[in-house]
């Protein structure tokens, strides 16, 4: 394989970011797009980029026996019936996060990947920034010692639409479930117990639909390491992305990214820009490097840098953090996992 060819299903915003990031690449082509509000707009947006078919029907793409991988970018409840049908197709897939909100879907969509020996990329895109994989690379070696603390603030500029918020399966499978991922990443071990408390401080649209705009969550991990992560959805000076992990030898820490370096010094005080304002400025160069691997992966047949078991690994932290929330108390990942089961039993 000297050229992969490329359909990306779902054309909204992170849909369009992904295929500029592919047109950089000149070892993938982008052979066709579909998105179910396909129109003259996507149409003319394609053709100004030189790619040739658009349609409505992603089973079109999927169907084609000349494309070689797919782009999963639709809403999330379509995830699973795509990547099944992607990886039956033979199919190699690139899938949005999370893969579903139910363990069990999310399950089956991953079997259906292994019995069809295709390779799976889930967008996990912090893990590509390059602040965060230098305190990962500090702590496989070994610089800080033992990692003791794990703390993750993750705040955005502002809350989502409530179109978004009806859909989204709340902040702790939605916003967090980044930090989760990170959280092992950084720490390189597995969560087994979590505690998750949440309120409704910025608008109260969040609570009409059972959710909340602010929460904390500690973690505990299997090696006895202790975590926490702290989420909102409206930080007034921008978009707050920082890490630490602290350690036996030492600490390893990230502050946020801002669009200059200069600080300004007066005798009122001193002066410096707010952060990059959100996800797309922040993590441009993460999204570039993620699909630049998942391409390299396919033309030299190398594992993935983040696979499904890392989809599904967050999903249960995710899973045991909503339960914890409900509950109020404590959860461990096997017990919100047992009575996710049990509950599906009893259907």
């Amino acid at each position: 394989m000297d050229k992969i060819r490329i359909g990306i299903i779902g054309m909204g915003r992170i849909g369009k970011i992904h295929a500029d990031n592919l047109l950089r690449l000149p070892l993938a082509e982008i052979a066709a797009v579909s998105d179910l509000f396909a129109g003259p707009e996507l149409e003319a947006w394609a053709s100004a980029r030189g790619i040739g078919t658009v349609t409505k029907d992603s089973a079109e793409i999927i169907a084609d026996p000349d494309i070689d991988a797919v782009f999963i970018c639709s809403s999330t409840d379509t995830h699973v019936p795509l990547i099944t049908q992607a990886a039956q197709a033979g199919k190699h897939i690139f899938c949005e996060k999370p893969v579903s909100m139910d363990l069990a879907q999310t399950e089956a969509a991953l079997e259906a990947v292994r019995a069809a020996g295709v390779k799976l990329q889930v967008g996990f895109n912090r893990r590509f920034d390059h602040n965060f994989k230098r305190v990962r690379e500090h702590v496989q070696a070994g610089t800080i010692g033992e990692p003791h603390i794990v703390k993750i603030t993750s705040r955005d500029p502002n809350p989502p639409h409530e179109d978004y918020i009806k859909v989204s399966g709340g902040i702790f499978m939605d916003m967090m479930i980044h930090d989760f991922d990170m959280a092992r990443y950084l720490s390189g071990a597995e969560v087994e117990e979590v505690y998750a408390q949440g309120n409704v401080l910025i608008n109260p649209v969040f609570a009409q639909h059972g959710d909340v705009d602010t929460a904390i969550v500690t973690l505990r991990f299997e090696n006895g390491a202790l975590g926490v992560i702290d989420n909102s959805r409206q930080a007034v000076y921008g978009y707050d992305q920082r890490v630490e992990v602290f350690g036996s030898k030492g600490s390893a820490a990230v502050t946020n990214d801002h669009p200059n370096t200069a600080e300004i010094s007066t005798a009122e005080g001193l002066v410096r820009d707010k952060p990059l304002h959100f996800f797309l400025e922040r993590y441009t160069g993460a999204y570039i490097e993620e699909t630049q691997m998942f391409i390299d992966c396919l033309l030299n047949d190398k594992p993935v840098p983040v696979d499904g078991n890392d989809a599904y690994q967050a999903e249960r932290i995710a899973l045991a953090a909503k339960l914890s929330s409900r509950l109020g108390r404590p959860v461990r990942i096997s017990e919100a996992v047992e009575l996710q089961k049990q509950s599906l039993e009893s259907v």
